[in-house]
């Protein structure tokens, strides 16, 4: 039997996603072997809204578990900002999150862009370009990089709108985010976007997603209708080698105002293993296609 050369994507997961609080998402972690995380709440609060000695107790935390962190998921521009409402929250969450950055070791910050707030298209792309480029420029500065998801906002759900995003901002500290499961939750087709954007692409959200008559439901990677094989399989022909990070909204959705509770943990290991059993096909896969003697 050969080894194949080709190494898997390696896996995180945004940790409150299995738990609400640090020990648990750190648990499920384990529980997974996966050696880093990405954060977005901790006990229900924002990375960004944590006091001076509950930020060191995180930084602890993840030190001491020997965690990798890989990004920090925040609110700047998402569903509850619309476009209309005031940059000083996003332009003070970005100034907390630099430091945060800076103490983790990580210089990924999530971001989304902006809901229109009843503008009309024109004047909603010409402010979010416009707060953007400046969330950049400082981004820049700091040594950061903005990952644009495509979620909620202006150019969440539109190829050309991202990539005139990208142009118009025209910094190295904005790159995207690609969310497998989100084109099933806001109407498009995933795996043509990526197919769109895909140089651009610096970090992976993977989650999986069918539509029922009572809304949209999510599922184990690989069982919905996003085309999560698919986009890993694009991805990993690409030669993607940034992080595919699990976030699958089986019990914690913070847009609909659900936590993880209950057997969230559990949820969150099966669809970590699921994931896992995935990336391990999809990259055996690709190793076959190009050379046919790998086993």
């Amino acid at each position: 039997m050969k080894t194949h050369p080709y190494n898997a994507i390696p896996l995180t997961g945004i940790g409150d996603e299995a738990d609400v609080g640090l020990a648990g998402q750190i648990s499920a972690l384990r529980r997974l072997d996966w050696r880093a995380i990405e954060l977005r709440t901790v006990d229900g609060v924002a990375m960004a809204d944590l006091d001076p000695r509950q930020f060191e107790a995180v930084r602890d935390a993840v030190r001491e578990a020997g965690l990798e962190v890989v990004c920090l998921a925040s609110r700047i521009g998402n569903w509850a900002r619309p476009i209309t409402g005031s940059f000083h929250h996003d332009l003070a969450e970005l100034d907390v999150l630099t430091a945060q950055c800076a103490a983790l070791g990580t210089r990924y910050v999530r971001i989304m862009s902006y809901p229109g707030g009843g503008l009309d298209e024109q004047d909603w792309a010409y402010r979010v370009v416009t707060r953007i480029k400046h969330l950049a420029e400082r981004a820049e500065q700091a040594g950061l990089v903005l990952l644009h998801e495509n979620c909620s906002g202006w150019a969440g759900s539109d190829a050309d709108r991202m990539l005139r995003l990208l142009d118009e901002v025209g910094s190295p500290a904005l790159r995207l985010l690609f969310d497998t499961g989100n084109g099933v939750a806001h109407g498009y087709d995933a795996v043509a976007m990526l197919g769109r954007v895909l140089p651009h692409v610096a970090h992976v959200h993977v989650k999986d997603a069918v539509t029922t008559p009572d809304g949209v439901g999510y599922t184990l990677p690989g069982e919905g209708d996003a085309g999560v094989a698919e986009c890993l399989r694009m991805l990993c022909d690409a030669g993607y080698s940034g992080w595919l990070s699990l976030e699958p909204h089986l019990a914690t959705r913070p847009h609909e105002g659900l936590r993880a509770h209950g057997d969230s943990a559990e949820l969150f290991v099966r669809a970590g293993q699921r994931l896992r059993q995935l990336v391990r096909q999809t990259t055996t896969s690709a190793a076959q296609s190009r050379d046919p003697g790998v086993a």
